[in-house]
């Protein structure tokens, strides 16, 4: 994969936790709203991001289309004291989608589909769930996104965003990038082919 080389900061923000996050299933295409503890999540990102941009008010502010991300990024926004919806969301950030797996835990598919499940951990960058898509295909889906950002940007989106993110930049291998845990309430920049979480 060829690096992209961005000349401004990249700074991802994953959604706050839904119910179907604390109960371990897989959410991808599903729209899922916060929970509480989620809400709270994205209240604190607004002072962080504070903190590493006080000049957040020249930043692009782009989404993800979901429920989980539009509620982050109207908190933050509301919690910056600027107008909730003044941002853009862009489709190609929706998740990555996991198929027909989508609604279960990684227990639940190991115990039905033993063999899918253990093609998976040979491969998490490269394999394609059943009607789902994998990071790579992710990755070149969100590739023109980033490409196309005219300046430093908050992007809030998902954890798969985020790990096809951090390869497209060369942060890590795409190998590595699809075993990356992907934090909720705090902040990913991405800046030179480097990785750092706030």
């Amino acid at each position: 994969m060829t690096p992209l080389n961005l000349p401004h900061r990249l700074i991802l923000i994953r959604h706050g936790e839904t119910d179907w996050n604390r109960e371990g299933r897989l959410q991808g295409s599903q729209d899922i709203p916060l929970n509480a503890l989620g809400r709270g999540q994205a209240a604190e990102t607004a002072d962080r991001l504070r903190a590493i941009a006080p000049h957040w008010a020249e930043l692009d502010f782009v989404c993800s289309p979901m429920q989980r991300s539009r509620e982050t990024m109207e908190i933050l926004r509301r919690g910056l004291g600027v107008e909730p919806e003044a941002y853009r969301v862009d489709e190609r950030l929706r998740e990555l989608t996991f198929g027909r797996w989508e609604g279960f835990t990684w227990r639940d598919i190991r115990k039905s589909e033993r063999d899918l499940a253990q093609a998976r951990e040979r491969d998490k960058w490269g394999f394609v769930p059943p009607e789902g898509e994998s990071y790579r295909m992710l990755a070149e889906r969100i590739r023109p996104v980033f490409a196309g950002l005219g300046r430093e940007a908050v992007v809030v989106s998902h954890g798969g965003v985020a790990r096809a993110a951090m390869a497209l930049t060369g942060a890590v291998s795409p190998q590595k990038a699809a075993l990356v845990d992907i934090w909720q309430g705090k902040i990913l920049v991405l800046s030179e082919g480097r990785a750092e979480w706030v």
